[in-house]
């Protein structure tokens, strides 16, 4: 697939977030259902209207600006250099955005499962998959983890992205293997999201001092 095919699924994923819209809004009460605690259960309404065009809208806008993006970074030669990979990225995400749409719906209409974990599945697909596209990032402004050390070095901007992308890999993971876990599933995503933001954060500073003051040789 070329990138205006992998657009294209995108597109179909996002209109087809409008039409469970549109198919189901009869059918809905006035209030739906839009939020849920850790244990899974309804804690949050929002009005129809809102509840069924927030995700359609915000997933269309999203996906202009990720078409624009490729276009207007200053160093789009590098975006160029892994396209494939975000690409996909917009595939996974408003996939994601329409699995979790769906669900919403599904549920107001009085389909019984639980929420959470249906969120947790798509949550971990998407983190495995950043995992991937950050391992094979070039450095950009738009794409990756963009700190001043990591924009300053590409050779800083590969090794962080290269611990990145296995940490977002293992979050996935053990996101997954939460699942077992009931109402404490959504702490095998938090607990270790949290550290791997600040890990690479950190990362990237260290590798700067080391690589680029002269007390690391680039590489090791």
């Amino acid at each position: 697939m070329n990138t205006r095919q992998r657009f294209g699924l995108a597109t179909v994923f996002v209109v087809l977030a409008a039409v469970v819209s549109l198919l189901a809004a009869p059918d809905l009460p006035a209030e739906i259902v839009t939020n849920w605690d850790a244990a899974g259960e309804p804690n949050g309404t929002m009005s129809k209207t809102a509840g069924l065009w927030l995700a359609p809208g915000f997933s269309a806008v999203l996906l202009v600006l990720f078409a624009a993006i490729p276009r207007i970074d200053p160093l789009r030669e590098n975006i160029a250099a892994f396209r494939p990979y975000y690409d996909w990225f917009v595939v996974v995400f408003t996939g994601f955005m329409l699995l979790v749409h769906a669900g919403v719906v599904a549920f107001n209409l009085g389909y019984v499962f639980d929420f959470t974990l249906l969120v947790l599945v798509g949550v971990a697909a998407m983190f495995y998959y950043i995992g991937v596209l950050l391992s094979h990032a070039e450095r950009n402004w738009f794409v990756g983890i963009r700190t001043p050390w990591t924009l300053s070095s590409d050779e800083v901007w590969d090794r962080t992205h290269a611990l990145g992308g296995r940490l977002f890999k293992l979050t996935a993971l053990l996101s997954l293997v939460g699942l077992l876990f009931g109402e404490y599933a959504i702490y095998f995503l938090l607990v270790p999201a949290l550290p791997t933001a600040v890990v690479t954060v950190a990362y990237s500073y260290y590798l700067y001092e080391r690589v680029e003051r002269g007390t690391e040789s680039p590489g090791v």
